[in-house]
């Protein structure tokens, strides 16, 4: 075989790795049902198994001739082991359990599901966009502790988000955002955690991405080495400058820091040149700032730059306190390498998770979709909610979208949302964990939901 200098897959398969001759690329359960995509092997008709999990043995569902299948009339709140055959084809076993969903189901992964154990085994780090050809685009990673955490999954909506469909994967991909610049589709991506901070472009529509550049070098994170840690935030164009957030730290080094950052280019240099980036000095959190609290822990992490009323750009950052607050650090947009300079502290309701700040270009308000904290009954993650300011400081809750705060808050997750404002609407895609989720935290599920008409709310 030949070297390879490709990003794109569908699908990546490690050498050795269990993949089954059938490739099974999208799983979607419901209450009572389970919905199939595979890719096509080239056969005439397939063959699709299943049964209760831990059963005697397998019944065939159906045959059907496309690549996917609904396999209905199963119980709620149960496991099912289930795969596809062919002409001397087959897949491997997958699993999946049946449960009352919430949103529209982009993909499922079963926390004992090891299709992608050489990467991990949830599902993170949402990132969704419009394309300029109309269709949707959602990507996501599979993630746990100890693994090696850098393959990233793509699909695709043609129907604005009622139904999915498998695009292609990223090899090596983590904490990724797709973005449009000049109309053209990008991902922005860490190689692993802590890796080196990756960019490439597609011009097909996510299917193919051309071979990633290193923007800058980071470590694996593993042992506490320090390297790059983002999460899927909106990149912003600022008085000609295309900007995006970055932090550099590790959450196991010694000092327990996360030091703020950005990066930036022309906004009309050449996004796949390393020499068209200039990255802020990296700023460590000092607890005697004005305003902080007294149990911040030491670092900021995942920031949304926003561009405030005074017309200054700010990276609003995740604060880890039991205090309601979130911290604003300001841009020198005169100088691209300066370090940012702390600003103040906000009163923010949903600053233990990450959240994404967007300026409504109608109303001048700004929103967010996140996890939001209250004190009585007890939340976590499972409670998640449309906010609004109309100066970036003050926020107002404008309504709950999900509440299972009736649900084990060790259990129930509704996190990482990534949304987009588009005419009367707010689409979302959230990084979801229910019906028999690891954790709250480990999530199985990404969901795709819809606010209509969030002005009038």
């Amino acid at each position: 075989m030949t070297g390879q200098d490709l990003w794109s897959y569908a699908p990546y398969k490690p050498f050795f790795h269990e993949a089954g001759d059938i490739y099974i690329c999208r799983i979607a359960p419901e209450e009572n049902e389970i919905h199939l995509e595979w890719l096509d092997t080239g056969a005439e008709n397939y063959s699709v198994y299943y049964r209760v999990r831990g059963a005697e043995s397998f019944a065939l569902y159906g045959r059907v001739t496309e690549c996917e299948c609904t396999v209905t009339g199963l119980d709620t709140e149960t496991e099912y082991e289930i795969y596809v055959e062919d002409e001397g084809k087959i897949s491997r076993v997958r699993l999946a359990r049946c449960g009352k969903g919430v949103g529209t189901t982009v993909n499922y992964l079963h926390p004992e599901d090891d299709a992608y154990s050489f990467s991990g085994k949830y599902l993170c780090s949402p990132s969704l966009l419009r394309h300029p050809d109309g269709f949707l685009l959602a990507s996501m990673d599979l993630y746990a502790g100890g693994y090696p955490q850098n393959l990233t999954l793509i699909f695709r909506s043609d129907d604005n988000g009622e139904s999915w469909h498998y695009v292609s994967e990223l090899m090596p991909c983590f904490w990724g955002k797709l973005f449009i610049h000049k109309g053209e589709l990008y991902m922005l991506a860490c190689s692993t955690e802590y890796g080196d901070l990756l960019i490439g472009r597609s011009t097909d529509g996510g299917k193919t991405f051309s071979a990633p550049v290193s923007l800058l070098r980071g470590a694996n994170g593993k042992n506490g080495s320090c390297g790059v840690h983002k999460n899927p935030q909106n990149m912003l164009v600022y008085n000609g400058r295309l900007y995006g957030t970055l932090e550099w730290g590790s959450w196991k080094n010694t000092e327990y820091y996360h030091a703020a950052m950005v990066m930036s280019c022309d906004e009309n240099a050449d996004l796949l040149d390393p020499k068209s980036w200039h990255f802020s000095e990296p700023l460590k959190y000092d607890p005697n700032w004005e305003g902080v609290a007294e149990d911040g822990f030491k670092g900021n992490i995942e920031g949304t730059l926003c561009v405030a009323p005074d017309g200054k750009l700010y990276n609003v950052m995740r604060y880890q306190t039991k205090e309601k607050k979130a911290l604003a650090y300001l841009v020198n947009a005169d100088d691209p390498d300066a370090p940012l300079t702390y600003s103040h502290a906000i009163d923010f309701p949903a600053n233990l998770s990450k959240f994404t700040i967007k300026r409504d270009k109608v109303s001048g308000d700004y929103y967010t979709v996140a996890t939001r904290r209250i004190d009585e009954p007890q939340t976590r993650r499972n409670l998640l909610s449309l906010m609004s300011s109309s100066d970036l400081k003050s926020w107002k809750v404008v309504c709950d979208l999900i509440d299972r705060r009736y649900e084990s808050i060790e259990k129930i997750g509704f996190q990482y949302v990534d949304f987009e404002i588009e005419g009367d609407d707010i689409i979302y895609l959230c990084r979801t964990a229910i019906n028999g989720a690891n954790n709250y935290h480990d999530s199985n599920y990404q969901t795709f939901h819809r606010i209509k008409n969030f002005r009038d709310l």
